[in-house]
């Protein structure tokens, strides 16, 4: 290989990269934020019902609070008719229930009563009677 050939290869390589990592960029600016980051580490660090929501539950739940059914079932939230004792979603997020993991526990009580209560109020349901922390932390294990 004379040193003519290996400079157009060397521009060659060049211009291909220099056009990759133009894409990759074009790409990135097209397509949107997935959203917030997953907290990190043992506990969540959103804060407000329904961030907490769009964070940790619409994925199962759905955004809608409809459910899912597929690999697994997943209930309505929406006209849950369960959701009108304040104490049973309190207590199926910090014991688990079926297939839902105990997520409340890595939840300060704060953040579950303000899940709850964003559940109890949206979705078409029309459980009024807040939950305060003190409640979530005297069910608490």
């Amino acid at each position: 290989m004379n040193v003519s050939s290996i400079t157009r290869t060397l521009a060659l390589l060049l211009a291909t990269c220099g056009g990759a990592a133009a894409q990759e960029h074009a790409l990135h600016a097209a397509v949107p934020s997935a959203g917030p980051a997953m907290s990190e580490g043992k506990t969540f660090t959103e804060a407000g019902g329904e961030a907490l929501y769009a964070q940790v539950c619409a994925a199962c739940h759905q955004a809608g609070g409809e459910g899912a059914v597929g690999a697994a079932a997943y209930p309505a939230l929406r006209h849950n008719q369960k959701l009108a004792s304040a104490g049973y979603p309190v207590t199926v997020m910090l014991y688990g229930l079926r297939g839902m993991p105990p997520l409340g526990r890595m939840m300060s009580d704060t953040q579950v009563a303000d899940v709850v209560n964003y559940v109890r109020t949206h979705f078409d349901n029309p459980y009024g009677d807040a939950v305060a922390p003190a409640d979530v932390k005297a069910a608490r294990p």
